[in-house]
């Protein structure tokens, strides 16, 4: 039915028809108008014609309908979609803790001792050798410290992955489980432009400062990871909206920073340093009412940098602004 119907309205060849059945049509082939999906009739139809070129296609959603997250998960049948962020990937089998069968009634003692002891080895089953144990540890602390930093989904999942990397190639002897972690979470941070000072890293990490920057360095080095230097216009945001600051502080602390950039002033200088100074400069020049005390709590680093950076930003600025 579909070659004859495209055969009458185009004339084109055998050849050129299956060349466009096989890829999917953008353009009705009797007007040359749009096609557009009709989710409701499952067809596919001209918006200017009217014509109908494709016909009983298949729906792959599901077949209920949800108007919020709670109907969504009460009608939905299938579990959550697979993770990195836990060691098996979110495929075994979790019992509830709740001690009630599928009518909700209370089991007997009997039947609870019995199903706590099916906990207990469906818990061991689940981490069965060393390296899984190690996985579900390690997997655990990235979760805590990204919590605890703020860090989105997507840097989670890619700290994961790092550290998966990691123990594949067997990185791990002489080091830390906590360490090697922490210093996925941070190269993850700073490939995605969500990037932590080393300070705050540490403060809640369970490892020092320089077992971190050592970690780090070895693990980018070993895996060959690009990450490119911090930007201090990655940390702006995240401090403007920790002081309750304005945008236009934001946008003048950007504005700061690439007549640094331009100047040449961001070259061996902290990131960290340089975002917290712009921010702090910005707030003055936009007459709201900050402390260096304030900023330097916030961004985790001394008044002394604050100041030292502060002055080169605005030279630097002075320097760059037009006559």
């Amino acid at each position: 039915m579909t070659d004859t119907t495209i055969k009458t309205y185009t004339g084109e060849t055998e050849s050129e028809e299956t060349t466009e059945q096989e890829g999917e049509q953008e353009h009705c082939p009797e007007c040359g108008g749009r096609l557009v999906s009709d989710a409701e009739h499952a067809e596919t139809v001209c918006d200017d014609c009217g014509l109908v070129v494709e016909e009983d296609e298949i729906d792959r959603g599901p077949e209920w309908r949800a108007f919020d997250a709670a109907e969504k998960d009460k009608k939905s049948r299938v579990g959550a979609p697979t993770t990195n962020m836990m060691h098996d990937q979110g495929l075994s089998t979790n019992i509830g803790w709740q001690d009630k069968d599928a009518y909700g009634r209370a089991l007997s003692s009997r039947q609870r001792q019995k199903m706590q002891r099916l906990r207990t080895w469906n818990e061991r089953f689940r981490t069965r050798d060393s390296k899984e144990r190690n996985l579900k540890q390690a997997l655990g602390e990235i979760d805590r410290m990204a919590s605890a930093l703020g860090l989105p989904e997507n840097v989670r999942e890619t700290a994961s992955v790092i550290y998966r990397r990691a123990l594949e190639e067997d990185l791990l002897p002489g080091r830390s489980i906590e360490g090697v972690a922490t210093a996925s979470l941070y190269a993850a941070a700073r490939q995605a432009g969500t990037p932590r000072s080393l300070d705050e890293i540490s403060a809640v990490s369970r490892v020092e400062k320089m077992e971190l920057t050592r970690t780090y360095r070895y693990i980018i080095r070993e895996l060959g990871l690009e990450v490119k230097p911090a930007d201090p216009e990655h940390y702006v945001p995240r401090f403007v909206s920790d002081l309750d600051l304005s945008d236009e502080t934001e946008r003048m602390a950007r504005e700061l920073l690439e007549s640094a950039r331009q100047e040449g002033v961001h070259s061996g200088k902290s990131p960290v340093g340089l975002a917290a100074a712009s921010v702090y400069a910005a707030a003055l020049l936009t007459n709201e009412k900050v402390t260096q005390n304030d900023v330097s709590e916030v961004a985790s680093i001394s008044e002394v940098t604050i100041r030292n950076r502060y002055k080169e930003l605005l030279e630097a600025s002075d320097t760059a602004a037009p006559a």
